[in-house]
């Protein structure tokens, strides 16, 4: 689990980015999949893969989805 300070800013780029995400990257950023009911939304994954990266200094495809397992 994270302390208080960090889940703060996760939060914080969260809510960024879910404001950019409306304003801009929906047209920007699309995923290709035919899924749709993802588990997580793009907002939640680009969120989580820079809070590892910024915060947790974990900078590998693996290290950064072993961090997101350990949020839920």
């Amino acid at each position: 689990m994270i302390n208080q300070t960090k889940a703060l800013k996760l939060v914080h780029i969260y809510l960024t980015i879910c404001d950019r995400f409306k304003k801009d990257l929906k047209y920007t950023c699309e995923r290709f999949s035919n899924n749709d009911k993802p588990d997580l939304t793009d907002e939640e994954i680009m969120t989580i893969y820079l809070f590892a990266i910024e915060e947790e200094q974990r900078f590998t495809v693996k290290q950064i989805h072993k961090f997101a397992g350990t949020l839920s």
